[in-house]
């Protein structure tokens, strides 16, 4: 199948996520894959110009070796808001060109942008997947664009063919906004069991940072939200009495360069450790030179409210334990009993560590949460996910047909 998917940010410098491991398993089985995406970082990370010219890149591969998806990028104007408003229109002339250049089987659309794909999935009668990670417009800081995109979102849900999301309380989410119930079904996210094997050793990982065989390690990866949580477990750690506490963090994002500050100003600078950004294939041995993995998500943040991070399962499939903050789509997805300790707030992940450590319960923690994990591997859900394309993809044939 030749695949056309569309996203509202950066393929190549967010960390993988969903869409990432799903385009190259199925591009390592053969399937064609091309990717819109939008230079959404390019405030911190972009080139300094006033107007960026389309862009492709080919056999991008982030994840799975042999892997090769084309990704193509739409000029913007490089002017917050103006950014927004151009890649509405850059990239809904690349879905029309894609189209009659490339000729997709079939759209999978990511985000609010997808409600282009949609209406140009529906000109030209070719099947149209939208799927939901996450509320993506609840992460647009500009309440108008806020606005338009919860709008779009709306719309497009109408439009698709077929309604994915990564869990249960996601899909009640967009049902409830109007997703039809006949359409919609949950696919979720996958583990890469040779990737993420806890057989793996920290040990190389703790003796690059300094961290003494004594040492609680807590630890952190993915974008530095400025509503994850992350500060304010720094703040505590650096208020309480525990010296062999220490704080992995790995990614950056809107809070990095505040947590550098932090280290120095609340003397706090043996306690936290700042990576930055590491490569995937770096991932699993940095998990496992962790002892207890965090989700400290302020709860009360809409944004957090029915998704499940990727990252959770790969802690869980590291024999990690997790203490997450109370999210409604984390604890419905995992509820009780299997490796995920509740917290009200970020502010109490250290007192509840502390007592972990004290009743001596993480190993028995890690193996129930690495028992939970066991249930999905990314061949599982790539199988799923390529027979709902080839199933929407008959379908649209067959009332084409008709039609003619």
């Amino acid at each position: 199948m030749k695949i056309l998917i569309i996203q509202d940010t950066d393929w190549l410098k967010r960390n993988p996520a969903q869409q990432h491991h799903l385009a190259e398993m199925l591009s390592l089985r053969g399937h064609e894959i091309r990717v819109i995406d939008f230079e959404i970082l390019w405030r911190t990370q972009g080139r300094r110009e006033l107007h960026s010219e389309r862009e492709v890149f080919s056999n991008i591969c982030k994840i799975h070796k042999g892997a090769r998806v084309t990704v193509i990028r739409p000029g913007i104007i490089k002017i917050p808001l103006l950014d927004y408003i151009s890649v509405f229109f850059s990239q809904k002339k690349e879905v029309y060109r894609q189209i009659k250049e490339f000729a997709p089987d079939v759209i999978v659309g990511f985000g609010p942008i997808s409600y282009l794909a949609g209406t140009a999935a529906r000109s030209y009668h070719v099947p149209f997947i939208f799927y939901w990670i996450d509320v993506s417009h609840r992460l647009i800081s500009s309440k108008p664009v806020q606005l338009i995109a919860w709008t779009l979102e709306r719309i497009t849900l109408r439009l698709a063919d077929r309604v994915l999301t990564i869990n249960d309380k996601l899909k009640e989410y967009v049902i409830k906004i109007g997703a039809p119930p006949e359409r919609t079904q949950v696919l979720r996210a996958g583990i890469d069991f040779a990737h993420f094997d806890p057989s793996i050793s920290g040990d190389t990982i703790r003796e690059r940072y300094g961290l003494a065989k004594e040492d609680v390690v807590l630890f952190f990866m993915g974008w530095l939200y400025k509503f994850s949580g992350v500060k304010e477990v720094a703040l505590q750690l650096g208020k309480s009495g525990n010296s062999n506490f220490k704080f992995l963090i790995v990614g950056d994002g809107d809070l990095y360069d505040e947590l550098n500050q932090l280290k120095e100003k609340c003397s706090v600078s043996d306690k936290i450790i700042l990576t930055g950004k590491k490569p995937y294939a770096e991932i699993p041995a940095l998990i496992a030179a962790s002892d207890i993995c965090l989700l400290p998500a302020y709860p009360t943040k809409k944004i957090m409210q029915d998704i499940v991070p990727i990252k959770m399962y790969e802690y869980m499939a590291m024999k990690k334990p997790v203490i997450s903050t109370k999210l409604p789509g984390v604890m419905k997805e995992f509820g009780e009993n299997n490796g995920v300790v509740y917290v009200d707030k970020p502010e109490d992940v250290v007192k509840k560590a502390t007592e972990l450590v004290h009743d001596g319960n993480l190993e028995e923690l890690g193996l129930k949460a690495r028992g939970f994990a066991e249930r999905y591997s990314w061949d599982n859900i790539t199988d799923e996910f390529e027979r709902v394309l080839k199933e929407a993809t008959s379908r649209k044939e067959t009332l084409n047909s008709r039609d003619t």
